[in-house]
């Protein structure tokens, strides 16, 4: 028996691999499928069943392109109701793969099809659970993202969570590993540990969901405050689980059209498409196509995307380090974005060889910023989230969280001079990017960020009251 986990930190989510005497078995497997498919090959085993936990709302799964691919039989836990071919399973059913078997546990309250599987070895042993969304490890799934107007609210949810728990997982055996659908990072969770993996044991010790000691009440009341907005994008990816989506192939046809200046032009006008850029932000501060927006392929890409572009059916043209095309437009599908209709050939080299206009974004290093705080009165946008401002931010400084810039646009004065900064200066350059697609045109970035800012005298280690008028 091989187990293996497959985690993609950019969304901070696990899919899993297990294999025993040439089957084998993926679990909410990510819309790219080929490396679950050279997995498989590289064993020499055929895939049989593809197991989803529950519709995501994180990411488009990559299970109905699979399941064509391999032949492979996609699985869901009981109340599950998708728009394609797929077994749903009962409660308790027992799959065979190879020489060991995997149970189905239906647990209902991250959303109520949610199913935890329980692993059991060649022994007939409890090996592992794969929680997807229902157990992390420190926490556990958020039960806000499956509500049903008019039939269920999030404490309704909360409290089926609390039964699954305590009847379905909490029972198994301390040695059971778990492996959870995502860590840190993630946005379907509160308090999600780094580990990845870990004992359940350990959760019944440590997780503050399964006290043993805990009423449902207190648990409905813990899970269910501080949940903060979940992604726009995330009912939208929901949906497109429950009833389909095009085949990877198709969306990458569309996006992977290499286009000259001029085509590039011509498309953004036609179609009214969104200009993309996806290099490093200490390149795109340099020199960037007016109107375009900043979101980096080498960070939080995908999360970004997708709370910051609202329509999913959007166009999009992007500009891209010359041998990143496919994995923009493969990170793009992940998150439900496929109108890529094509990038920039060249990159933005070809942009500027060939005259075009070009934008700048300004910017002083943290040293400058305290220096120049010293000796006058500046407007300081702090872009981290609300409970990183509240933390630990600069005395004066106002926070404008990234993750609802689209909503607070009109709190801004046009005629102001922003200083822009977040943790480290991904951030800052996203949101400068979008404010100045705005029209809010006098930015300057602090690269480096809070981290380059704290080794200054700026650095203030409690929260302060601050006037909120921008």
């Amino acid at each position: 028996m091989k187990v293996e986990q497959i985690y993609t930190g950019c969304l901070a989510e696990a899919a899993y691999y297990i294999e025993s005497n040439g089957e084998a078995v993926i679990i909410d497997p990510l819309r790219d499928v080929e490396p679950y498919i050279e997995r498989a090959k590289a064993d020499n085993a055929k895939i049989k069943y593809i197991l989803e936990t529950h519709f995501h709302a994180d990411f488009v799964s990559g299970h109905i392109d699979l399941a064509k691919k391999t032949g492979a039989k996609i699985v869901f836990g009981p109340t599950a109701q998708p728009n394609y071919v797929a077994h749903i399973a009962k409660d308790g059913e027992i799959l065979k793969v190879g020489n060991v078997t995997i149970k189905v546990l239906h647990t209902p309250g991250h959303t109520m099809e949610s199913s935890t599987y329980l692993l059991k070895d060649e022994n007939g042993k409890d090996y592992a659970i794969f929680t997807g969304d229902t157990l992390f490890l420190g926490d556990v799934g958020r039960p806000d993202l499956a509500i049903k107007q008019g039939e269920l609210t999030r404490e309704d949810l909360a409290g089926y969570l609390f039964d699954s728990l305590r009847n379905k997982i909490m029972p198994l055996a301390d040695e059971v590993i778990v492996y959870p659908g995502h860590g840190a990072g993630s946005a379907c969770g509160k308090k999600m540990s780094k580990a990845t993996e870990g004992l359940l044991g350990d959760q019944k010790k440590f997780n503050y969901a399964l006290r043993a000691d805990m009423t449902k009440a207190e648990f409905v009341k813990e899970v269910t405050t501080g949940l903060v907005e979940p992604p726009q994008y995330f009912p939208k990816n929901a949906m497109m689980n429950k009833m389909g989506y095009s085949s990877i192939e198709d969306v990458r046809k569309r996006g992977l059209k290499a286009l000259s200046v001029r085509a590039f032009k011509a498309a953004w006008e036609g179609e009214e498409a969104l200009v993309l850029d996806t290099r490093n932000e200490a390149e795109f501060v340099k020199g960037f196509i007016p109107g375009s927006i900043f979101i980096g392929v080498e960070g939080d890409f995908a999360p970004w995307v997708g709370a910051l572009i609202p329509d999913l059916k959007l166009p999009i043209l992007f500009v891209c380090e010359p041998g990143k095309e496919e994995e923009v437009v493969d990170r793009l599908a992940r998150v439900g974005y496929d109108n890529s209709i094509g990038y920039l050939n060249g990159g933005f080299e070809a942009w500027k060889k060939a005259g075009e206009d070009m934008d700048t974004l300004p910017e002083v290093n943290a040293e400058q910023l305290a220096s120049l705080m010293k000796t006058e009165k500046i407007n300081l946008l702090d872009v981290r989230r609300a409970s990183e401002y509240n933390t630990e931010h600069v005395v004066g400084a106002q926070n404008f969280p990234l993750d609802f810039i689209n909503k607070n646009m009109a709190q801004l004065d046009h005629h102001k001079k922003y200083y822009v900064h977040c943790r480290s200066g991904y951030r800052s350059v996203i949101a400068a990017s979008i404010l100045k697609s705005r029209g809010v045109d006098n930015l300057v970035n602090i690269p480096g960020g809070y981290e380059a800012m704290g080794k200054t005298d700026l650095k203030r280690t409690d929260f302060v009251e601050q006037n909120t008028e921008l």
